[in-house]
């Protein structure tokens, strides 16, 4: 069950791997996210050392958050994953010229996850080319519609 998609992604990259994520959250943030307060298009991911990082994702407290709480919005959250996963991950991204995306915040057996995907960053002709294709197929649907 997806909370929150980055559609954006599939926009800017072509997505070769896709990997689940847990995510570091504090209990405010799980709160905020379950009510649907998250943002993720602006968001990104580093490495440091043999750990992922994920800056740029916006969660909106509650305005019942807790008082004795400071309240970040845009802190830099921890990633985890395998660590199998993690080498293959430092591996693609040192030498292959990958980079990491958030794809989607999403429920696991009632945790909150996240899907990053390995990606390529496309060119201005690819998303071009894309965007063609994309009115090909709706063009082509109406056409069928029409005839039957």
């Amino acid at each position: 069950m997806s909370i929150i998609d980055n559609r954006k992604a599939y926009h800017d990259y072509f997505i070769e791997e896709k990997y689940e994520a847990g995510l570091v959250l504090e209990g405010w943030e799980v709160k905020a996210i379950r009510a649907g307060r998250a943002n993720i298009k602006e968001s990104y991911i580093i490495m440091r050392g043999e750990e992922l990082f994920i800056l740029g994702m916006h969660i909106t407290p509650l305005s019942s958050a807790s008082t004795h709480i400071h309240a970040d919005p845009v802190r830099t959250r921890k990633l985890l994953l395998h660590g199998h996963e993690l080498a293959k991950l430092i591996g693609k991204v040192e030498r292959a010229g990958f980079t990491l995306v958030p794809l989607d915040l999403h429920y696991s057996k009632g945790r909150v996850k996240a899907e990053i995907g390995l990606a390529k960053g496309k060119k201005q002709f690819d998303k071009r080319e894309d965007d063609k294709k994309r009115d090909w197929e709706r063009e082509k649907q109406r056409l069928m519609r029409a005839k039957g």
